[in-house]
């Protein structure tokens, strides 16, 4: 992965349906050569899925801090996490939590549920979930 296709990735982050031939014209490559580079990033696993977000008009997020006991590896919660419904991002992070995610559901009662999977989770000590209020 080089420079252009890390361009390309920040592309598609801000607007997933960016036509290859718009994206070419920002990195300078043709549309044909954008599309080859994307199927690669897919077929790569560099890009997993494209999604659709919201506003938060519709549904509810959360942001969700967990704290994982030492003895089990921060990246086998991370892998349970990332195939958790309603989970959209996992980041491992440092400082008094090891892992934070962002939940989005259709509304609080899925984000409860959501959290409700995550502490079940063996292995996970500690959750604290914030509802979004707002994007800024």
């Amino acid at each position: 992965m080089d420079e252009i296709d890390r361009r390309i990735i920040q592309i598609l982050r801000q607007d997933g349906r960016a036509a290859y031939k718009d994206i070419g014209q920002k990195v300078g490559l043709s549309e044909g050569a954008v599309r080859i580079r994307i199927k690669k990033l897919v077929e790569s696993g560099v890009i997993k899925k494209f999604t659709i977000e919201t506003g938060l008009s519709e549904g509810a997020k959360a942001l969700s801090l967990i704290s994982v006991n030492p003895s089990v590896p921060t990246s086998k919660i991370s892998a349970i996490l990332r195939e958790t419904p309603n989970i959209k991002e996992v980041y491992e992070v440092t400082g008094e939590y090891d892992i934070a995610v962002m939940i989005s559901a259709a509304d609080i009662a899925q984000v409860n549920e959501c959290v409700e999977k995550i502490r079940k989770i063996e292995g996970v000590l500690n959750t604290n979930t914030m509802i979004v209020l707002s994007r800024g």
